[in-house]
């Protein structure tokens, strides 16, 4: 092999090695990648996967289970469908609002939104002009983090959104369309009851069926796609939650990010 030839190759392994390990160092947080390798995995080799961008990472050193929802209380969890075709999930804390008070023992509720932004034309854009997208599908799994090292799937979810919405909801035999002027799915409340007691970190994994129009206003240009999202929770001991107030010195960077895979189907 000629100088020049080996030099190529180099490049070439080079390039290899940084599109394998590139979604890895994208993450930023250890105790995510860990719940996502424990989930049942979705990989296979016609499928692709979207890693949003997110800010750097820090270690808090004042929260066990480092996770941005419960530091604001509320996340956005945002992936591209398509070019510039967002799909974004909202959670948000309802009770106790204090995250801090979630705890093994106390009912949680949370609520969470799913709606679409078409960023290649204009907000008050009229549907035609809208690359639509349809859900079909919202199921939500869990994985707890316990101290005994034990693992427990204490929470599902599982519904079609067009049975969450009133019946004159925009719909079709896609699904519920979110990018109507009546605006996506909304869930004001769910709840996430007993988990074990030594329980100090739950990851909800989100999986949303969707159908993507490529071109708008073209039915022959849709596909079947799944996109999953990561939503890590600390859970605090009853005892801290009894004694010590909310926690106003929490690291600012600390906080896990949520990141979207998609599944081709169509």
């Amino acid at each position: 092999m000629t100088s020049t030839s080996r030099r190529r190759a180099l490049r070439v392994l080079a390039i290899t090695s940084a599109l394998v390990v590139g979604p890895i160092t994208l993450s930023g947080c250890t105790q995510v990648i860990d719940a996502f390798n424990a989930f049942q995995g979705h990989s296979s080799t016609n499928q692709s996967v979207v890693v949003p961008t997110t800010a750097p990472q820090a270690a808090s050193t004042s929260m066990p289970f480092d996770s941005r929802f419960t530091y604001d209380g509320s996340v956005t969890l945002s992936s591209e469908v398509e070019d510039g075709l967002e799909l974004r999930l909202d959670v948000w804390a309802v009770d106790p609002k204090r995250t801090m008070e979630w705890t093994p023992t106390n009912e949680k509720q949370l609520g969470f939104a799913v709606n679409v932004y078409d960023h290649r034309v204009d907000e008050k854009a009229v549907l035609t002009q809208k690359r639509r997208v349809y859900l079909s599908s919202v199921s939500i799994t869990s994985q707890t983090a316990q101290t005994g090292g034990q693992v427990s799937n204490p929470f599902q979810f599982s519904a079609d959104p067009r049975t969450l919405v009133p019946s004159d909801t925009l719909r079709s035999d896609r699904g519920l369309l979110l990018n109507s002027f009546q605006g996506g799915l909304l869930v004001p409340t769910t709840s996430i009851r007993q988990l074990p007691n030594d329980t100090y970190g739950i990851t909800l994994e989100f999986a949303l069926s969707v159908a993507v129009e490529g071109t708008a206003n073209t039915d022959s240009s849709f596909s079947q796609q799944t996109v999953y999202q990561y939503l890590p929770i600390a859970i605090y001991p009853v005892d801290s939650t009894q004694t010590t107030p909310q926690s106003t010195t929490t690291d600012t960077n600390g906080r896990a990010p949520g990141w979207g895979q998609t599944t081709d189907q169509g």
